[in-house]
């Protein structure tokens, strides 16, 4: 595949929206947009045990626009005596969240509560959530950080890991692929090689001309290997199997819990973290080759944000700072 035509820089501002948009601080966040809303499905904000008891949430906000945001759902994931898997989904964070056949899903979770969560919901209003999968765990379980996207008419789950210092498990990094058509029955599908090596540490999915994009990531460290992994390659697939690398190496600093989003046909890489700390560096471009930074970003550094393409903006709220921060970008 040859790469796109490269659009060239453009000009773009920031604005900062609000700091109290109704939501408590938290990262990790399902971030949707459906039925011409932007969605937050849950999150993690260890510091506030009054509102995240068990320090992940299954709340749903929504908003139509960015500065007033409604409660659809409010958490039921407190106490373990008044919570039943079954018949809610248990807070997590970083799972795999999709817009898939007319409703918003999540696909898997992590393992914070000392087990992985292979469980599939969906939701038609993000109030009244169906467990599709009771009793028939997803088979690539056990995994966490996870990237999950749809393509073809599918829900796809590519990569991921176990973390055993949180849940029981064998240590494993996934470089395996499996998708579905109803969350239900999944089926493993080889790649072709080359293929990158095994990766997740995701926050959204990039979808342009007609392709998958996957933009740097890596692994989290566990304790036969404890340090993280950090990528900075560009990879992308028209149909999830084949892959070619466009970029060994792209400009920006390899990184993981980084935003990724497509916006004024161009994909989008918006903080993480990096061998160095969090950063709130940003760049685009709009063929995976060619990248541009844009310089001066006002927002805090921060990794594992919400990003929206949302009414002619790109939007970035919340992150592992654990504040409420809203912002927009737009073209000048």
């Amino acid at each position: 595949m040859d790469a796109p035509q490269d659009l060239g820089p453009a000009d773009y501002r920031w604005q900062h929206v609000t700091d109290t948009p109704g939501f408590s601080g938290r990262d990790g966040v399902g971030a949707l947009i459906f039925k011409d809303r932007m969605f937050l499905l849950g999150g993690w904000n260890p510091t506030v045990p009054e509102y995240y008891p068990r320090a992940c949430v299954n709340d749903v906000w929504s908003s139509d626009n960015g500065e007033q945001w409604i409660l659809e759902k409010e958490n039921t994931f407190n106490s373990t005596p008044f919570f039943a898997l079954g018949n809610d989904w248990e807070g997590t964070h970083t799972a795999g969240y999709v817009v898939y056949e007319n409703k918003m899903w999540i696909v898997g979770g992590d393992p914070l509560q000392g087990h992985y969560q292979p469980d599939v919901w969906n939701s038609q209003d993000g109030r009244d959530w169906h467990f599709v999968n009771p009793g028939a765990p997803v088979p690539w379980s056990p995994r966490c950080l996870h990237h999950t996207f749809v393509l073809d008419g599918k829900i796809w789950v590519l990569g991921g890991q176990t973390l055993p210092q949180f849940a029981p498990s064998p240590e494993a990094f996934y470089q395996d692929l499996w998708c579905t058509e109803d969350g239900l029955h999944w089926t493993e599908v080889s790649m072709s090689e080359p293929y990158s090596p095994a990766r997740g540490m995701y926050s959204g999915y990039v979808y342009l001309h007609d392709r998958i994009w996957l933009l740097g990531g890596g692994t989290y460290d566990t304790p036969k290997q404890p340090h993280y992994v950090y990528y900075n390659d560009i990879w992308c697939s028209s149909d999830a199997i084949r892959w070619e690398r466009q970029r060994a190496e792209a400009p920006w600093k390899p990184r993981v819990y980084h935003n990724v989003a497509v916006f004024d046909d161009r994909m989008w890489i918006l903080g993480g973290q990096t061998a160095d700390g969090n950063s709130n560096d940003v760049w685009y471009s709009s063929n995976g080759v060619d990248w541009y930074e844009l310089e001066d970003t006002p927002w805090p550094n921060r990794h594992a944000a919400s990003t929206f393409d949302y009414k002619g903006a790109l939007w970035l709220m919340g992150g592992c700072h654990l504040q409420s921060d809203v912002w927009k970008l737009v073209r000048v």
